[in-house]
């Protein structure tokens, strides 16, 4: 990328740059009736305007940076930035902007850095209010933190001072234009065709699902996978706290949250939305993520009719997924007894699926600390004992020369 050729030469020189240039088109530029020209004709004005303003600061640049500044000031001008090439990767899974200067991205599964910054925080900050002011979410002072979502879906968080202590941070967990399918997950081998067909049969004969998992496991992805098997003759409403759900089914209705204004009222919560959509007639609801008191009024709709929902929920085990939602039912504020909730749940909930990462670090204890008991003093007593378990690195010593007896090694009797 030519741009970021420059950006590693001189950042600095770049950025300052960029600024002026961007600075004095916009000073130039009839704001008010930008909304009237068509957008090709406007970028390609701009492109030419751009070329002026560079010839005016006689800066000598080689053809390749002209064009690398006239793309990133366009970028500014009509998108998000720097984030512009990062969201035109359709590989790229996850954006995360840790501070104006240190950007990082997930991609094939694997987080690295990548040579893209902002100017300052206060760029940062003018990208951010971009993003949230155009979905009627704003970020300040006072509400220091906020979810709202990208035009193609993506899932955007983003958290400003005082709550940061580094400048703002940015979070953009991305959702691909076309969403996997069922087709998709078998070529992966995350799945088995048996597996897929009793799912399949899962959500035709209407049991309630709920899909559980740690974050970035892909509950999202599978639950829209399962929604595809939903008949297109069924009115679905989906409840989701930032609207990241892509169904493809025509007769369908979205709810999403809305959070207090600036003197803290006109908040709209899920339990708000499940407890309304009730009163819509739905053939299927579908909560994109359980997490708090309207756990009990989704599993009362599944206990009285609105059987074939489907919802999500983070938790590492399927035992947990259980302790959690029976915990979150005891947030709607009523004193159940346990052995209710606990009746509750096993009525309405029919099948969980239980996600994980496969990318996980295995680690082994080497040497552990196997305590004897305590003196009168109050130390602890024990000693430290080896596990039985040879290092892979043993083989890094033999290279620099260094002989380890394995009898080290060697585990002993408890």
């Amino acid at each position: 990328m030519a741009n970021g050729e420059i950006k590693a030469t001189k950042p600095q020189t770049y950025q300052t740059l960029k600024s002026k240039i961007h600075r004095r088109l916009i000073d130039g530029m009839d704001l008010a009736n930008m909304d009237l020209i068509d957008k090709s004709v406007l970028v390609r004005e701009i492109g030419h305007a751009l070329q002026t303003l560079i010839d005016e600061e006689n800066i000598p640049l080689s053809q390749a940076e002209r064009e690398s500044l006239i793309v990133d000031i366009q970028h500014e001008t009509f998108g998000l930035g720097p984030l512009e090439p990062l969201l035109a990767d359709p590989d790229i899974s996850d954006i995360l902007v840790n501070r104006y200067n240190q950007v990082y991205i997930e991609k094939f599964g694997k987080l690295q850095k990548v040579d893209i910054m902002f100017r300052d925080d206060n760029h940062l900050l003018q990208i951010i209010d971009r993003i949230v002011s155009k979905v009627g979410r704003r970020v300040d002072e006072s509400s220091p933190y906020v979810d709202a979502r990208l035009p193609d879906g993506s899932r955007v968080n983003a958290i400003i001072h005082p709550l940061t202590l580094d400048g703002p941070s940015l979070s953009i967990r991305r959702f691909g234009a076309d969403p996997l399918k069922m087709t998709d997950v078998l070529a992966f081998g995350a799945l088995t065709r048996d597996m897929a067909f009793i799912l399949e049969n899962c959500v035709r004969t209407r049991l309630n699902i709920l899909i559980s998992g740690g974050t970035g496991t892909g509950k999202t992805t599978l639950l829209n996978i399962l929604s595809e098997f939903i008949p297109d003759n069924e009115r679905i409403i989906t409840v989701e706290d930032s609207a990241e759900l892509q169904l493809k089914q025509e007769h369908v209705v979205r709810l999403e949250t809305r959070p207090p204004n600036i003197e803290g009222r006109g908040e709209v919560t899920q339990r708000d939305l499940v407890r309304n959509c009730l009163r819509m007639r739905p053939d299927r609801i579908i909560v994109g993520e359980v997490r708090g008191g309207e756990a009990l009024d989704m599993l009362q709709a599944m206990n009285t009719g609105h059987d074939g929902s489907l919802s999500t929920i983070h938790s590492n085990s399927t035992r947990d997924a259980m302790s959690r939602l029976e915990t979150m039912v005891l947030m709607a504020g009523y004193d159940l007894p346990e052995r209710a909730i606990k009746e509750q749940v096993a009525s309405a909930i029919q099948v969980v699926l239980q996600l994980a990462r496969l990318s996980t670090i295995v680690m082994q204890d080497i040497f552990v600390f196997r305590r004897t008991g305590t003196a009168p003093d109050g130390r602890v007593l024990g000693e430290f004992v080896p596990t039985g378990v040879r290092p892979r690195f043993m083989e890094k010593f033999k290279v620099h020369g260094i002989d380890i007896p394995l009898h080290l090694f060697e585990g002993r009797e408890a």
